[in-house]
């Protein structure tokens, strides 16, 4: 896990929209959705339509994140916290 993915993953222990994610971390656009895909397809965070709705399909996260929830996945936990 990379430095900037550890940071993203600090956010993510509760359900976070993009928008909430960005603001908080001030990044540019392009970094967070990047970095938001890359810990997707690790399986270290899910995307959701909804707070309440996880989304089962193949998620283009670099297309339709900016509409999405993201939250850490048990993996994704477990990778943060062995850091």
């Amino acid at each position: 896990m990379t430095d900037v993915e550890f940071d993203l993953m600090d956010e993510l222990y509760f359900v976070q929209p993009f928008e909430n994610i960005q603001e908080t971390l001030k990044w540019q656009e392009e970094l967070l959705l990047t970095t938001l895909q890359s810990l997707y397809s690790q399986g270290y965070i899910k995307c959701l339509e909804t707070p309440d709705h996880e989304r089962f399909d193949e998620v283009d996260v670099l297309k339709d994140g900016k509409k999405l929830f993201f939250l850490a996945t048990k993996k994704g936990l477990m990778a943060h916290n062995s850091i």
